[in-house]
């Protein structure tokens, strides 16, 4: 996970001495909107804008997810790097199953796309990217806005009105959001990162407090804000689905698997199961990325052999109130 400064490439990780030995994750660089206007900047329009992910990626899965279930999937084309992200960061190589290389410009490294949006640009390279093919920029990389984007900029589009983000929920979607993201989502990245005990012990332990915390909810609650799908879920799942393959072993999440959470792992098999989310799923890049790519974690690059887990088993909840 190297950077860009000032336009040259860095192969620099993440400086955790300086912050005794607790990973901070880096803020996105580009924080454009598309607009149903017309008359906007970056007005939504099938065939415009493209999508660049790493199918390793949670906070790319979402972006992908959202894509799906809002029906732009003919809407909206994607390039898929390579899963090993090395001195170089992330490339488009081709060769693993999956890996699409670069489809609009046919460029080596992901950050090349960031230097077609800006020369001079310094920052983190990441995943996901949405690209203008019109205006020939980055619109956002910042996924959690790409995801509202999606939900909401399309509709007179595709005619999808399923709504991720309703107004009367966003108060308590918020809630959920704030804190699975900064214990859960982060959370297995402050605990795998840590370069000191003192750092994993503070991230570890509020995982595991925000996991049980959930599990007890989820008793009473069909999805995180009552009856129905919000983005709360999908921005949780993208961890969840990563938890027991990657992050129990991998970043030293051991306490618990989700699979020893009853309604935790019910939940995550439901979403899993909802129509064209599976399609999104890549184990094997997923796999293969963590443990291939973090050299200071795993040096041997050995690829574990995990247990098979099956999502596609009933899941029970149709009956769990409200």
């Amino acid at each position: 996970m190297g950077q860009l400064v000032n336009g040259e490439w860095h192969d620099t990780w993440y400086d955790t001495k300086s912050t005794g030995g607790a990973f901070v994750r880096s803020t996105a660089g580009f924080r454009n909107w598309i607009s149903a206007d017309p008359a906007a900047a970056h007005p939504a329009a099938s065939g415009r804008y493209h999508l660049y992910v790493s199918h390793a990626c949670p906070w790319a899965h979402r972006t992908l997810i959202f894509r799906a279930l809002k029906g732009l999937t003919d809407h909206i084309s994607v390039s898929v790097v390579h899963p090993d992200m090395l001195d170089q960061g992330w490339t488009f190589a081709t060769d693993f199953d999956g890996a699409t290389g670069d489809d609009l410009f046919g460029l080596p490294y992901m950050r090349d796309i960031y230097l077609r949006a800006d020369p001079q640009i310094s920052g983190r390279v990441t995943v996901p990217v949405l690209w203008d093919k019109v205006a020939g920029t980055i619109v956002s990389n910042e996924s959690s806005e790409i995801i509202r984007m999606f939900n909401s900029e399309f509709n007179d589009l595709t005619g999808n009105t399923i709504d991720f983000w309703p107004a009367s929920l966003r108060d308590q979607i918020e809630g959920f959001n704030t804190r699975i993201y900064d214990t859960v989502n982060n959370g297995v990245y402050k605990a795998g990162f840590a370069t000191t005990q003192s750092a994993y012990d503070a991230a570890v332990g509020p995982l595991f407090d925000s996991l049980d915390w959930l599990d007890a909810h989820l008793a009473n609650n069909r999805y995180l804000c009552g009856p129905t799908q919000t983005e709360a879920d999908w921005r949780l799942f993208t961890t969840l689905i990563r938890f027991d393959p990657v992050y129990h072993l991998h970043f030293k999440c051991n306490r618990k698997r989700i699979i020893d959470y009853p309604n935790l792992w019910a939940y995550t098999r439901e979403l899993y199961q909802t129509p064209g989310v599976a399609d999104t799923i890549h184990m094997d890049h997923i796999v293969r990325h963590y443990h291939y790519s973090h050299e200071t974690i795993n040096p041997h690059r050995i690829i574990p052999t995990n247990p098979v887990l099956d999502y596609d088993a009933p899941h029970g909840r149709d009956n769990v109130l409200p």
